[in-house]
């Protein structure tokens, strides 16, 4: 039986453009896990692979035109956004290149042997090493910095882990570009290609989740999708660890003070977040409070003039309009439920934006307008009108875990008058990222970022934004009473590679 094809199809037309590879059968998948395991020891040299890290990023820019122009044909985002994103992209692969040469990453702590604790301390040194190959799923929205060089990559390559990248169908050509790009960059520091490797394929992405020699897995995409990989990476005989973004409402909260205080920056500054990449950011503001009366009457309105300014767009695929289509059809028939800006088909490959209302008293109880409190992927955005505190708060306790949750504050209550703090309490164990008077759209790479949260925005407690995301793939490792000899260079005495360290109980840099 001939390997199904894959094809590069054009979601502005929904035409296939090319045939750009075939559907990887599980001895391909095998021979890709084998060739990145075998690859290991290459990487095992930190300067090598901070090296290999900037000309993956040199490489990359060098090929811009290209990448942009492929990745443009096949997921409609637009030559200014991608040449952003791969920009982003770019700048992390050199930011865990700095975090590599650093070295704070492996953790060393040394204690020498102490008789006099309670009880005896024996010599111990523990760092971290890396888990071994990893699995990485790449996503839809994302073709750059959430796919082949993305933030799973470039964690785990930094960590020491070679990887074996599963293409999202919605953008394989430039999948296969960026892979080959990326083991240009491998060639000249003399790594084996067989530290990036990619494959094509539902059931190739099944299989490789389940291969023997992967150690981890790191995946963007949807709830039904990621769910399934988890639970095939617990089911194994030796489970992994199964790091997933699965979806988020993303809520927001508008006091009726702010709305008073600025209600058309508000309005204008939620419908510019909710459509922007056609509403299909995994952080896209999906469920917004705002206040019953005046105030909210006129924070709607700034809503309502800015969304109907915003022009149709193109969903990353046909497959998706049609979900979304279905979805915002199925929300507005709901009891109570209108559309001040009506969402759905803007033509026959497009999308409208827009935005539905409802009482938040119908979503305080559970019932059918539960469906209300699930992310609908594109243009659109739900908002709950509540009378009072308490109707915000029984909404707030029956979300699930999200990515980011925002509040709209006052000058007074950002100040630290009225509920300001208190709603920031409310709302820290629903997510990741508490974002005050901002907007969620827009993730930036910092050592300080986190971008995860709680079951079902992500199946772990890591992030897969900032520094802290190559902590994913690494395990903590102690030897006790090794002469030092025998002692990795990291965990000995003289400390010859000059690391960050904790040495008997004191922070040395």
């Amino acid at each position: 039986m001939a390997a199904a094809p894959v094809w590069s199809v054009d979601p502005r037309t929904g035409k296939q453009r090319e045939q750009v590879a075939v559907e990887a059968t599980a001895q391909e998948v095998d021979a890709a896990v084998r060739a990145a395991h075998e690859a290991r020891e290459a990487l095992a040299d930190r300067t090598v692979r901070a090296a290999f890290l900037r000309t993956a990023a040199d490489e990359l820019e060098a090929a811009r035109d290209g990448l942009v122009e492929t990745a443009d044909a096949e997921t409609a985002l637009g030559p200014v956004r991608l040449t952003g994103e791969l920009a982003r992209t770019c700048y992390q692969l050199r930011a865990f290149a700095d975090i590599v040469d650093e070295g704070a990453f492996l953790d060393v702590v040394i204690n020498h042997p102490d008789d006099t604790a309670t009880p005896p301390i024996p010599d111990l040194r523990r760092y971290k090493v890396p888990l071994g190959v990893v699995a990485v799923y790449s996503a839809s929205n994302f073709p750059f910095a959430f796919s082949v060089p993305g933030g799973d990559t470039a964690s785990a390559l930094a960590a020491g882990c070679p990887v074996v990248v599963k293409a999202h169908p919605d953008h394989p050509g430039l999948s296969e570009y960026v892979a080959k790009v990326l083991r240009r960059a491998a060639a000249r520091h003399d790594l084996p290609a067989g530290v990036v490797g990619l494959v094509h394929g539902f059931e190739a992405g099944v299989e490789l989740v389940k291969h023997p020699l992967v150690a981890a897995a790191g995946f963007t995409g949807s709830v039904r999708g990621g769910r399934a990989l988890f639970d095939a990476a617990a089911a194994r005989p030796v489970p992994i660890p199964f790091h997933g973004e699965l979806g988020s409402l993303n809520p927001v909260v508008v006091t009726e003070a702010a709305a008073a205080e600025r209600a058309e920056e508000i309005g204008a500054g939620l419908a510019g977040s909710m459509t922007l990449g056609v509403g299909q950011f995994c952080v896209k503001p999906g469920l917004v409070l705002a206040p019953s009366g005046a105030a909210g009457d006129a924070l709607l309105k700034s809503l309502t003039d800015a969304v109907s300014d915003t022009d149709a767009g193109v969903l990353l695929d046909h497959r998706m309009r049609d979900n979304f289509v279905a979805g915002v059809a199925e929300r507005t028939a709901l009891p109570d439920v209108d559309s001040p800006v009506t969402p759905g088909a803007g033509g026959e490959h497009t999308v409208s934006a827009g935005f539905l209302t409802v009482p938040a008293s119908r979503l305080a109880r559970a019932g059918e307008h539960d469906l209300l409190l699930e992310e609908c992927f594109g243009p659109v955005t739900v908002v709950a009108r509540y009378e009072d505190d308490t109707e915000v708060e029984a909404v707030l306790s029956r979300l699930p875990g999200n990515l980011t949750a925002t509040v709209q504050l006052s000058q007074e209550e950002a100040a630290g008058q009225g509920r300001g703090a208190e709603l920031l309490r409310e709302l820290t164990p629903l997510a990741g990222r508490v974002l005050v008077n901002g907007w969620p759209t827009g993730v930036a790479v910092a050592p300080a970022q986190h971008h995860g949260g709680p079951y079902p925005a992500t199946t772990s407690t890591s992030t897969s934004v900032g520094g802290t995301a190559i902590e994913r793939w690494l395990r903590p490792v102690a030897y006790q009473n090794a002469p030092e000899a025998l002692l990795p260079p990291e965990l000995r005495d003289d400390n010859p590679l000059g690391l960050p360290r904790r040495f008997d109980g004191r922070l040395e840099r």
